[in-house]
C-alpha cells in the first residue's frame, strides 16, 4: 500500500463519519440457505474451489531448515510437506505408493528418508523411491519412477507455503500475480518478516462461508462484541474493496474519525484501523497495530470447519511472550463470539425459519463474497 492510497482510505472513512453514513452498496440482497446447508453444494465447492485455488497452509518458518517436515490434513488430503536437502519446499500425499498406508505418522520433525511402517518401503525427501525390501524377488520389474510419491504443486511467498490440494494439478499459479494489487500490500506489511508467537485450533460447527461473513461487516460490532471490542470501534462503520477474487476491508477505530484533516503527515492506517484481507477461498489476515492474525479455515463438511488462528509478530519486535499471549487471548475471545453465533446460525438452518439470509446495503461485502463463490462452482 503506498502513502497516497493509505491517506485516501483514511479520508474515505472520515468522510463517511462526517456524513453520519455507513458505506452503502446499491441494493439489499438475499443469500439462499441452501448455500450453507447442502452436502451436494459442499462437494461442488470442494471440487471447484478448494482443489483449484492456492491455499496458505503453513508458514515458511515451520519448515525452517533443510530436511524439516510437517504433516497436515489439507481439505481432506493427507499431505507431507518437506524442505529437502537443497532447501526447496515440496508437498506430497502422505501415502505409501505400495499399499497405501500412512507413510509418515509423526506430525513434524527432521528426516532425509521416509520409511513406510507397513512393509518398509522408503522414499527420499525429494519423493524418489529409495529402497524396497526384497525387491529382486518380489518386484523384479518395478518401475521405480512410477512409484515416486504423489506430488502437489507448492510455492512460497510472503512467508507462507501455498499449495494446490490436488495431486492431478500440474502447476500452482504464481502467487504474486494471483494476489494482484494485494501483493504490494503484503510487502508493505513485511509478512515474510513475521513469526508465529501464539496459536489455537478449534472446530466450529458452521459452514465456512458463515464464518467468513461474520468478519467482513461491522454492523454486528455494537451488539455481538459489546463486552470485548465494541467500545473501541464506531457503530457500523467500515469500507471494503475487491481485488479480483480477494477483498480488503477497513475497520476503523474511534480514533480515526477524530483525526486532524490538516495534518495528514501524522496519519497511520494501522494505528487507527484494523485491516482485514480475505483471500479466496479460505485465508484471512487481520492486521492490527503491531501484529497480524492469520485465520486459516479448513472446511470439513457443509456444517463443520476447522479454524487455525495464528498470531504473528514482526521478527525482533521486542515484546515479551506474555504480551503476545494477552493479545492472542483478546483475539480469541472476540472471534469465539463470532464463531458461537455462526454455530447458532448453522443450527437454525434445520428449522427452515428463513428461506434466505438478508444482506443490507451496508453488508454488501457478504453478497460480493458469495457471488465470487457462485461464479466458481458454476464453472
Amino acid at each position: 500500500m503506498d502513502r497516497s492510497e493509505e491517506i485516501g482510505l483514511i479520508e474515505e472513512i472520515i468522510g463517511l463519519a462526517e456524513q453520519k453514513s455507513p458505506f452503502l452498496d446499491a441494493e439489499v440482497t438475499h443469500s439462499p440457505i441452501s448455500r450453507y446447508a447442502s452436502p451436494e453444494r459442499f462437494q461442488r465447492e470442494k471440487a471447484l474451489i478448494f482443489k483449484r485455488e492456492p491455499l496458505s497452509v503453513l508458514r515458511s518458518e515451520e519448515l525452517a531448515n533443510p530436511n524439516d517436515f510437517v504433516v497436515r490434513d489439507v481439505h481432506g488430503l493427507p499431505v507431507l510437506f518437506v524442505r529437502n536437502d537443497a532447501g526447496e519446499v515440496m508437498a506430497f500425499l502422505n501415502v505409501c505408493r505400495h499399499r497405501g498406508a500412512t507413510l509418515e505418522r509423526d506430525g513434524q520433525g527432521c528426516k532425509r528418508v521416509f520409511t513406510c511402517p507397513y512393509h518398509g518401503w522408503s522414499w527420499t525427501n525429494r519423493g524418489e523411491l529409495r529402497a524396497v525390501p526384497q525387491e529382486k524377488s518380489g518386484f523384479p520389474d518395478l518401475p521405480r519412477a512410477e512409484r515416486a510419491l504423489r506430488r502437489l504443486p507448492v510455492a512460497e511467498r510472503h512467508g507462507f507455503v501455498w499449495v494446490i490440494a490436488d495431486p492431478d494439478a500440474a502447476t500452482i499459479p504464481e502467487i504474486g500475480p494471483w494476489l494482484g494489487r494485494l501483493d504490494a500490500d503484503f510487502h508493505w506489511l513485511d509478512l515474510a518478516g513475521h513469526r508465529i508467537v501464539a496459536e489455537d485450533t478449534v472446530d466450529i460447527k458452521a459452514n465456512w462461508k458463515v464464518l467468513v461473513e461474520g468478519g467482513i461487516e461491522a454492523y454486528h460490532f455494537r451488539v455481538a462484541h459489546k463486552a470485548t471490542i465494541a467500545p473501541y470501534f464506531p457503530d457500523n462503520l467500515s469500507t471494503y474493496a475487491m481485488f479480483g477474487a480477494h477483498m480488503r476491508s477497513v475497520l476503523p477505530r474511534n480514533t480515526m474519525v477524530d483525526l486532524d484533516r490538516n495534518n495528514t503527515d501524522g496519519w497511520s492506517i494501522r494505528r487507527d484501523a484494523n485491516l482485514l484481507y480475505t483471500l479466496m477461498p479460505t485465508t484471512q489476515l487481520l492486521v492490527q497495530q503491531d501484529h497480524v492474525i492469520w485465520i486459516q479455515s479448513t472446511p470439513r463438511s457443509e456444517g463443520l470447519t476447522t479454524m487455525r488462528l495464528v498470531t504473528m509478530a514482526p521478527e525482533g519486535a521486542g515484546q515479551s511472550q506474555d504480551y503476545w499471549q494477552k493479545n492472542h487471548a483478546i483475539t480469541m475471545a472476540t472471534l469465539m463470539e463470532d464463531f458461537e453465533l455462526g454455530e447458532e446460525i448453522q443450527a437454525g438452518f434445520a428449522s427452515r425459519g428463513n428461506p434466505s439470509h438478508l444482506f443490507g446495503r451496508f453488508e454488501g461485502a457478504l453478497n460480493r463474497f458469495n457471488l465470487l463463490v457462485e461464479e466458481r462452482i458454476s464453472g
